[in-house]
Parts: C-alpha cells; structure tokens; sequence
C-alpha cells in the first residue's frame, strides 16, 4: 500500500512541476438585428481559469456573462434578441502547433447557458469544438482570439414544443472572441 500512495504521490508531484495555472478571458461583441427593426448590441464577458498539463494539453473553464444572440444557426437567432445569461463551459484544450511566438489550439468541451430572453427563462447548452489562436507576447502574457463552433447547440425556453437545436459549423461575426491570458 506505501508503494501505491509513494507512486501516486511521486505522479502529482511530477504533473505539478510541469503544469502551469492561467487566468484570463475572452470577451465578444456583435451587432444584431432583423428585418422587424429590432437591433442589438450583444456582448460576452467570459472570464477563464485553466491548469496546462503540459505543452500539448490544458484542461479549464470559462464563466461568465452574455448579453444578446450568439446561437449557432441563424434560425435560433432570432429569438435570442434580448437575451440575458449566466454560462458555464469547461474544456479540454490541445494545442497542436507551437511556436516560441504564436500556437493554435482547439477547445473542445460543453457548455451550459440558465437565462431569460423575452421575458423567459430558458436553458441552453452546446457541445463542439472551437478552434483558437494565442501570440505569446512575453512569458506571461499572451493574446488569444477564438472563431468559429463546430457542434451541438440546444435551447430549451420555458413551455412545451418551443425547444430548437442545431449541428453545424459556424464562423461569422457572432462568434469571434478576443482576450488576455496570463500564466503563472
């Protein structure tokens, strides 16, 4: 048994030296509208936590806030005009081009979305891939951008018979984030 819990012991000792915690987080903002008039301004405030387990793969989450329609399909978007939500999406990330100044990287994880939009609760949640782009402006530093889903995305708003979903892949202006990570 002293040797089970030596060598586990030994294992958590040697992923904590090479693994590095980051902080940081993307925001977004779009301009919404449709043929009825009803425009928008739709912003996503989404701070990040996340533990790089070595060069190739980081494991994290993001929490934050969303104002506005960022849905997969067009169909789903317009009845996210209005929308106010608390997300949650933990990922695995695999970086799979590195070099001292630019990786890419693909996020691949779930997520889960609790608001209201016009004037009902409603739930949502997707499951895909969104790829990524970090310039390492120092050690520490380093400038990110996220474009794109590719996935599974559902929105279930209160009632029966109203819910939709989507698969698909989607790159416009609704789905291009920016941000800061610092590593520790």
């Amino acid at each position: 048994m002293k040797k089970i819990l030596l060598t586990l012991a030994t294992i958590a000792v040697a992923i904590s030296a090479n693994a590095q915690v980051y902080l940081g987080g993307t925001v977004g903002l779009a301009s919404t509208g449709s043929e009825s008039g009803k425009d928008e301004t739709a912003f996503k405030l989404l701070p990040e936590i996340g533990y790089n387990i070595n060069n190739d793969w980081a494991v994290g989450t993001v929490v934050g806030y969303s104002k506005g329609s960022f849905a997969l399909l067009g169909d789903l978007d317009a009845g996210l005009l209005g929308t106010k939500a608390f997300t949650i999406a933990p990922y695995a990330r695999w970086t799979f081009v590195q070099s001292k100044m630019v990786n890419v990287f693909l996020d691949m994880g779930f997520g889960f979305m609790s608001g209201e939009m016009s004037g009902h609760d409603f739930t949502a949640f997707n499951v895909g891939v969104q790829p990524g782009v970090a310039v390492n402006l120092n050690n520490h530093f380093s400038f990110i951008g996220k474009v794109g889903f590719f996935g599974y995305q559902e929105v279930n708003p209160e009632g029966d018979g109203n819910n939709s979903h989507a698969f698909g892949f989607d790159v416009n202006g609704n789905n291009i984030q920016f941000g800061l990570i610092y590593n520790f």
